[in-house]
């Protein structure tokens, strides 16, 4: 199986991938308001988890600067993500990305948002470059969400993933422990859950 080719979405290379996708029919007039409340569910980083249930990951955004935020997500902002589980020492249990691309597209029958995370290290101490996250800094993570003349879309594509052995003993095993579940396809009914979550309205 091979990934899907998208527009956006950073080729893969090597290591693990997913692409995870959920998709929902509602009627043409419903269209417009379910994607603007979509749109907001995308945006709220720190209501993820409770559209997902016990056990998912915490994610919380942050600015440039390593301030916790509670607007709409910026090119160059960070997520804090709190997965189930020990978590990266150096970084006090968290797993940190960055937002490298925002794209926004739309014409007359169709609109998505797309943005694109890679690990990174924790902007909370610029002195360092540590890759605070269980993936190496190739790795990417690409959340979109869409809408056509019939359909709300939720995705998460998983590209280039491979552990991070940048790191100190207990973090290398935890890394590795955490990343190979990732690509045995654990992540991957994470991630499901999320794009699930995002088109159940009720």
């Amino acid at each position: 199986m091979k990934p899907k080719q998208i527009p956006r979405v950073p080729q893969q290379i090597s290591g693990g991938f997913h692409d995870t996708e959920s998709e929902k029919q509602f009627e043409p007039a419903l269209l417009p308001v379910k994607f603007e409340l979509l749109k907001e569910r995308f945006f709220a980083f720190d209501q993820w988890k409770s559209y997902c249930g016990e056990g998912f990951a915490d994610f919380k955004l942050y600015d440039s600067e390593g301030n916790g935020v509670g607007r709409t997500p910026q090119m160059a902002d960070f997520m804090r993500i709190d997965i189930p589980g020990p978590g990266e020492q150096e970084a006090k249990g968290y797993d940190w990305v960055e937002i490298t691309d925002i794209c926004f597209q739309e014409d007359n029958i169709s609109e998505s948002i797309m943005i694109t995370c890679t690990p990174s290290r924790n902007p909370e101490h610029p002195q360092s470059n540590h890759i605070a996250h269980f993936y190496s800094p190739k790795a990417t993570s690409t959340f979109m969400i869409s809408r056509t003349p019939t359909h709300l879309k939720a995705a998460v594509y998983g590209r280039n993933e491979k552990p991070n052995f940048n790191a100190g003993f207990i973090d290398i095993v935890r890394n590795l422990m955490v990343s190979a579940g990732g690509m045995v396809g654990i992540s991957k009914i994470q991630w499901k859950k999320l794009s699930d979550g995002f088109l159940d309205f009720k």
